[in-house]
């Protein structure tokens, strides 16, 4: 049986088509609108989808139902009444007439991180901003049956925090989050920021753990002003304000797990969904007390189009790796990118199937030496970022202890977890202030190219990693098809192979 997940109408739009377990496709819809982040599906990701075959089963990430009932006693009146967001009527374009399954916005998060994970029994924690009603849900999993054990509602919501000063920061929530958890490491812990960090605490917080807020954050805090570090509009107001946000988020995240192993004491094994699983510094202290810990690639909304379609199957997906999108075909690029990294030029790849995530692994990626002083500064000259964020290190698992500190053997294969890196005065590119990097680690069986690519690149220099960022610039999407790479390769001025 073929059944089509779908996420729409939320952020991150995203489709995924099973046959059985096996992931036939998986496609975001900003990579074909060029829209970032978009909310809204169109002809062309069915189109792709569609060469994979048709389906049986329509099944919906979410209760649109449930959700208005949210939307109404928020005041989102202009929701509420109109039927066009209806799921029924919105996929009646696309030549979709029936939904044949509705799931649980948090539900379908959870089964995605359980249907992928390697357990048979775990206990699966999600934590967004929102879903219907729930910000945060803890499951009891044993064979593929789902127990609630607890959940938060709107308005006490940790994602809605993060989100919210994102926006303070003047930064895009639903989007830039990632920039502030950046900024998180440039603050020098002092004084200010011990007292910044209570007044926060105390101002939104009505308790010292837990989720409990003291305010609807939904609405924003574009007027909330520091009673102890005023707001002068530096970068340095702006780190330290990130650093007690990060700080706080993932203490009240600890106090979410701690409170699941409580749940069930017996279990050892944990997954975890939801867009706030996309904090990788976070993750990284998760998993320091849950070292049976898994998360999806994709534990945004993006990723929910897989756990809706998986719940409705029921059965443990055959999750072999990423590469589920859009395909280039032809023979991966090896020999032309060492040619050019060796000489230490920046390049890019697009080839094969376009990662499913927002994080670029390999085949839709931004290459370039980690051991250049001035590489960092030249990419994010490229991608038109800030000059403070770093990049991510790929490199080959069998040498990622020597570098990074990491139990040997430990894999961190889709950039969800940060390390000290050993020698950053070595490796300056990929490299954080704070002497961490979001690794990658490479092996050779989830992605052959990309692993010998490095190792060719090792053979020629004696590096066994790359820096690799995402094929794109700030604020559009990473690169789909071939058109999109001869358009980078045309408006950027670099190679892309």
């Amino acid at each position: 049986m073929k059944i089509l997940g779908i996420n729409a109408l939320n952020h991150d739009a995203c489709i995924t088509l099973l046959n059985g377990n096996e992931i036939l496709f998986s496609g975001h819809s900003e990579r074909y609108s060029g829209i970032k982040n978009d909310s809204e599906l169109n002809h062309e990701i069915f189109e792709d989808c569609k060469r994979y075959g048709d389906w049986d089963k329509v099944v919906w990430f979410e209760r649109p139902w449930i959700k208005k009932q949210r939307q109404f006693h928020a005041g989102q009146y202009s929701e509420v009444f109109q039927t066009k967001n209806l799921p029924s009527q919105y996929l009646k374009q696309f030549g979709i007439n029936k939904i044949d399954h509705y799931v649980d916005h948090h539900l379908s998060h959870a089964s995605a991180a359980y249907y992928t994970s390697p357990y048979h029994e775990a206990v699966a924690v999600t934590i967004d901003a929102i879903g219907e009603w729930e910000t945060c849900t803890i499951y009891h999993v044993k064979n593929g049956k789902f127990t609630k054990m607890w959940n938060e509602d709107y308005p006490n919501s940790i994602g809605l925090f993060y989100s919210a000063f994102t926006q303070r920061l003047g930064l895009k929530p639903q989007e830039d989050e990632y920039i502030m958890m950046g900024m998180a490491g440039w603050d020098e812990y002092d004084e200010d920021t011990e007292n910044l960090y209570e007044e926060i605490e105390r101002r939104f917080f009505t308790a010292v753990s837990g989720t409990d807020m003291r305010d609807n954050l939904h609405r924003g805090i574009l007027d909330w002003e520091s009673e102890v570090y005023p707001d002068d509009g530096s970068d340095e107001w702006k780190f330290k304000v990130a650093h007690v946000v990060q700080q706080i988020t993932e203490e009240r995240i600890m106090d979410i797990f701690i409170h699941a192993r409580g749940l069930v004491p017996h279990c050892t094994n944990f997954v975890y969904g939801g867009g706030v699983a996309l904090n990788c510094v976070a993750n990284s202290r998760i998993a320091n007390s849950f070292p049976n810990l898994w998360i999806l690639p994709n534990p945004g909304d993006g990723g929910s189009s897989l756990g809706c379609a998986a719940n409705v199957l029921g059965e443990k997906i055959k999750f072999k790796n990423t590469f589920l999108g859009t395909e280039i075909e032809g023979e991966y690029p090896i020999k032309p990118l060492v040619k050019e990294l060796v000489k230490g030029n920046i390049v890019g790849v697009a080839s094969g199937r376009a990662e499913f995530g927002p994080r670029a692994l390999g085949n839709r990626s931004l290459l370039a030496d980690p051991r250049g002083n001035d590489i960092k500064d030249k990419v994010n000259k490229i991608k038109r970022r800030q000059e403070f964020r770093p990049f991510a290190p790929a490199v080959l698992i069998e040498h990622a202890d020597k570098i990074f500190d990491i139990p040997n053997g430990v894999e961190s294969q889709y950039m969800q977890f940060v390390a000290k890196c050993k020698y950053p005065n070595k490796y300056p590119a990929i490299c954080h202030v704070d002497g961490t990097s979001r690794i990658q680690t490479v092996n050779k069986k989830d992605n052959p190219n990309f692993y010998n690519l490095i190792k060719e690149f090792y053979k020629e220099t004696g590096c066994p990693m790359l820096l690799n960022t995402s094929l794109n610039i700030k604020g559009k999407p990473i690169v789909n098809d071939t058109y999109n790479k001869e358009e980078f390769e045309r408006k950027y001025n670099i190679k892309v192979y």
